[in-house]
C-alpha cells in the first residue's frame, strides 16, 4: 500500500467530535496478546493468540471552549467506559475503529514556542479494538426518518454477526432509533431489511452505544443504516464490523 494522506480523518469520543482539538494520532492499534507455545522439539518459536487488546492514542491541543473543547471532554479523567472511534477519512464506507476503553492519563506539554498539547490514552475495556467501516458519510443529519445509502462489504453472505457503534452528537425531539439493514444486492433486487439484533436502543441526547448481533448470525454484502422517531434534528455516526470469521467476546 502507497503512502496516504491522514487529512480529512475523524475523532469522536463519547457522542462528540473532538477532531478539530486533535493535533496527531500516534497509535490506533490491537489484537491478540502473542503467547509463546515452543516445545522442547521445536527449533524455532511457536505463538498462539491470547487476550485481545486494543488502543488509540492521540495528541490533544489545549482548547478551553467550555462543553465543547477537547479540555472540557477529557480534563475530568472520567473512570467510566468511553466509545473512541478514528475514522480513516469520513466519506461513506472509509475504514474506521471502534474502542469501548478507559481514558488514560491527559498529560500536559508546554513548548518553548507558547504551544500547549496533551497526551491522551485510551485502552480497550473487554472488546479489544475494532477495524469496520462507516455506514455514515461521516457525520450524518437527518430532520425526519430516512434511509441512508447502502455500503458494500466486499462478500457476502457472512456467518458470523456483527458488531456496531454509534456516536450521536446533537439532537432535538423525542427520541431518534437507528438501526441497520442489509441486502445482497443493494436493493436491487433483494429487499432492504432489518438486520436481527441491528437496532440500537432509541436515542434523545448526546450518547454513543456498542451493540453486537448473535455470533451465528447471517448478515447480507450490502449494509444502510435507518432512523426513525420523533425528531427535527438527530446527526450521527454509525460505524459496523462485519465478522469474517467466528467472533466470541
Amino acid at each position: 500500500m502507497s503512502k496516504q494522506s491522514g487529512l480529512g480523518d475523524a475523532l469522536y469520543v463519547a457522542g462528540y467530535d473532538v477532531s478539530g482539538d486533535i493535533n496527531a494520532l500516534g497509535n490506533v492499534g490491537g489484537g491478540p496478546a502473542v503467547l509463546p507455545f515452543t516445545a522442547i522439539d521445536k527449533s524455532a518459536m511457536e505463538r498462539k493468540g491470547g487476550i485481545r487488546d486494543g488502543r488509540t492514542e492521540f495528541t490533544s491541543f489545549f482548547n478551553p471552549t467550555l462543553l465543547t473543547g477537547a479540555h472540557a471532554r477529557f480534563s475530568g479523567l472520567p473512570t467510566a467506559d468511553q466509545i473512541v472511534t478514528y475514522c480513516r477519512g469520513t466519506a461513506l464506507g472509509s475504514a474506521a475503529t471502534g474502542l469501548v476503553g478507559k481514558q488514560i492519563d491527559y498529560a500536559g506539554t508546554r513548548g518553548d514556542d507558547g504551544s500547549f498539547t496533551f497526551a491522551v490514552s485510551a485502552l480497550a475495556n473487554g472488546y479489544g479494538l475494532e477495524w469496520g467501516q462507516l455506514v455514515t458519510p461521516g457525520k450524518r443529519t437527518d430532520v425526519t426518518a430516512a434511509s441512508g445509502t447502502g455500503v458494500d462489504f466486499g462478500t457476502g453472505p457472512t456467518l458470523f454477526g456483527i458488531q456496531a457503534y454509534l456516536h450521536v452528537f446533537a439532537f432535538t425531539g423525542t427520541s431518534v432509533t437507528v438501526k441497520l439493514q442489509e441486502s445482497s444486492d443493494n436493493g436491487v433486487g433483494d429487499a432492504w431489511a432489518d438486520v436481527v439484533g441491528g437496532g440500537f436502543t432509541a436515542a434523545a441526547g448526546i450518547t454513543s452505544q456498542r451493540i453486537q448481533t448473535a455470533r451465528n448470525l447471517t448478515v447480507e454484502r450490502y449494509l444502510r443504516v435507518t432512523s426513525t422517531g420523533t425528531f427535527t434534528n438527530a446527526q450521527f455516526a454509525v460505524v459496523v464490523n462485519r465478522n469474517d470469521t467466528e467472533t466470541a467476546f
